[in-house]
C-alpha cells in the first residue's frame, strides 16, 4: 500500500507529465523549458528537480507518458464505436481524432526535437515501435481484419499511414472537410479490400 509521501510524489509526477505535454502542445519544443513546466504544474522549481533533475529526464518520462497516453485515449475510444454498417469509416474517424488531438501534436514535437537530439531519439525509436505495433493490433482488431489474406495487412498499414498525414496536415490549416472527404473515400475501399 502507497504512503502518504508515495501518493504526494505520484501526483506531482502526473502534474509534471500533463504540464509537459500541454507546454509542448502550446509552446512547442524550443518553449517548453523545465521552468515553464514547473510553473505550469504548480510546483516548486525544486520539486521538479528533484522528480526530473534535467530537462532531458523531464522530456524523456514525458515521452513515455505520452506514448501510455495515446494507447489509453486510442483504447477509451474503441470502446464507443458502433458495430455494424458504418463500423469503418468510424474507425477511421476515431484514428483521424487520435491523429489531429493534443497528445498527437505533441508528439511531433517530441519527434522533430528527436531529429537532431541522438538521446531523444533513442528513446522515442523504441516508444513509437510500441505504440506503432500496439496501435496496428487495435486497428486489426476494430476492423475485424483477416491479416493471413493478402493485402490485408498493407491496407491496415496504409490505413495507418493515411491517418498520421492527415494528422501532420492538420498541423497547419483546419481542413476538416477534405479529410472527411478522404476518409470517406479510403473506408469504401478499405471494405472493398476487406471484404474480397
Amino acid at each position: 500500500m502507497p504512503t502518504r509521501q508515495q501518493e504526494r510524489s505520484d501526483a506531482t509526477r502526473a502534474r509534471l507529465m500533463a504540464a509537459a505535454v500541454d507546454s509542448l502542445v502550446e509552446h512547442g519544443w524550443a518553449g517548453t523549458t523545465t521552468t515553464v513546466v514547473a510553473e505550469r504544474a504548480g510546483v516548486s522549481r525544486g520539486a521538479q528537480l528533484h522528480h526530473y533533475p534535467s530537462r532531458a529526464d523531464l522530456v524523456l518520462a514525458a515521452v513515455q507518458h505520452l506514448g501510455a497516453a495515446r494507447f489509453a485515449e486510442a483504447r477509451e475510444r474503441a470502446a464507443r464505436l458502433p458495430a455494424g454498417p458504418g463500423r469503418t469509416a468510424a474507425v477511421l474517424d476515431m484514428l483521424a481524432r487520435l491523429h489531429t488531438g493534443p497528445l498527437f501534436r505533441a508528439m511531433l514535437e517530441v519527434w522533430v526535437a528527436a531529429r537532431t537530439d541522438d538521446a531523444l531519439r533513442a528513446a522515442v525509436v523504441p516508444l513509437e515501435a510500441e505504440v506503432g505495433r500496439e496501435t496496428h493490433r487495435l486497428t486489426v482488431e476494430l476492423l475485424g481484419a483477416d491479416e493471413s489474406r493478402p493485402g490485408v495487412r498493407a491496407a491496415v498499414q496504409q490505413t495507418l499511414d493515411l491517418v498520421r498525414g492527415l494528422g501532420v496536415s492538420a498541423l497547419l490549416t483546419d481542413d476538416g472537410q477534405r479529410r472527411r472527404h478522404v476518409l470517406d473515400d479510403w473506408a469504401r475501399e478499405l471494405d472493398r479490400r476487406l471484404e474480397a
